[in-house]
């Protein structure tokens, strides 16, 4: 009921993310090309152009990012192999941004950045279980482990111990 729309909301937060990471970083190249000015003997026509490539290739990873919590939602299945590695690489990403603008942006900056890093960490809580319940349940629908079934009345509180024995009278 919830992993559907957390990962159509997981995705279009990543792909408005990947276009203003990518505006972002493709403005301050253009202000860092006007300015004529170089930071420790660089030169700002390559500041400028590695701005640009930076934006843009950070752009394309969260759009690609977003692509797989975009598939997570279409398909209603857990991310396996590369897209399971780009959503953990992403919330790793959040999370350190969200450190880092802290203190140079704000705390909104910081509270967006816990927002993403929240959505992509539940997309993995809530497909997870429910993948790990379909998987533990054998095909006749009796327990996985074989034993007797547990979880009905006489099994609900802890195990109960027999009593000690009574001491001898020697």
């Amino acid at each position: 009921m919830v992993r559907r729309p957390v990962a159509w909301v997981t995705a279009i937060v990543l792909f408005v993310e990947a276009v203003g990471i990518a505006l972002v970083n493709w403005f301050m190249g253009v202000v860092v090309d006007r300015q004529d000015m170089s930071l420790a003997g660089l030169d700002s026509d390559v500041m400028s152009t590695s701005s640009k490539v930076a934006g843009l290739l950070f752009g394309l990873y969260f759009a690609l990012c977003a692509f797989t919590a975009l598939r997570v939602a279409l398909r209603d299945r857990a991310p396996a192999g590369l897209g399971r590695i780009l959503l953990i690489s992403a919330a790793v990403v959040h999370a350190l941004l969200g450190a880092f603008t802290v203190g140079l942006v704000g705390w909104g900056a910081f509270a967006f950045m816990m927002v993403v890093l929240g959505l992509i960490v539940l997309i993995f809580m809530t497909y997870d279980r429910r993948e790990a319940a379909v998987s533990d349940a054998k095909p006749d629908g009796g327990p996985a482990s074989g034993g007797p079934a547990t979880g009905g009345p006489a099994d609900s509180g802890p195990p109960v111990m027999p009593p000690p024995p009574a001491p001898s009278a020697s």
